[in-house]
């Protein structure tokens, strides 16, 4: 009887360990670029990669946290319930788009930055950090500088991080604002993020 006790116990022991090492929490934390704008939220790249992970990466949950018309400023003042609410074992931080599209000093986006990816690692949390471009009408100085701050944040934190987010759309891609991929933009943009995640997954 001792023996078939001690058995119940370890089984229930490493289920629940199972359960216990399953639940991690992947958080998406963007704006209209992961907010799935103008298109079916199926449609997605945060949804395609919830798919995505469901098949080579069960343990993982997604949850997408960004709001169309985000800022840094919004995401900054967000960030701590976000982590307090979810606790995620990765944040993909994909904020910037906005500030760099209103003329925000660069100053300012890149603190703001700064302050989310220290919440985001005092957390405990890996970080994956998603670049953007502005289009070239915002004058050469401040795209270039803009384009620079995200390779600037990721060596000073030692982060992962995706160059550019929309590498590899075409032209035909977007919406017709020309600022948003269409649907069928996002599977591109689901394995760019996915190329550059492998590493914290599978920390």
């Amino acid at each position: 009887m001792k023996t078939f006790l001690k058995l119940v116990f370890l089984l229930a022991a490493l289920a629940t360990g199972g359960s216990a090492q399953a639940a991690r929490t992947l958080l998406v934390f963007g704006d209209s670029l992961s907010a799935g704008y103008g298109i079916a939220r199926t449609d997605s790249w945060v949804n395609l990669l919830r798919l995505e992970l469901k098949k080579s990466h069960p343990q993982f949950d997604v949850v997408n946290a960004s709001i169309s018309g985000e800022t840094t400023a919004g995401g900054l003042r967000r960030i701590g319930a976000a982590l307090q609410q979810h606790q995620p074992t990765i944040v993909i931080l994909a904020l910037g788009a906005n500030d760099g599209l209103r003329g925000t000093p660069l100053a300012l986006t890149e603190q703001n930055l700064d302050r989310i990816i220290e919440q985001s690692r005092a957390a405990q949390a890996g970080v994956l950090l998603l670049g953007m471009r502005l289009p070239p009408n915002y004058g050469a100085d401040y795209t270039a500088r803009f384009q620079a701050l995200y390779p600037k944040l990721a060596r000073k934190h030692k982060l992962p991080i995706l160059p550019f987010m929309l590498e590899g759309i075409a032209a035909e891609q977007f919406l017709p604002d020309n600022l948003h991929p269409n649907a069928a933009a996002q599977p591109i943009i689901m394995q760019n993020v996915m190329q550059h995640l492998k590493p914290l997954l599978n920390r």
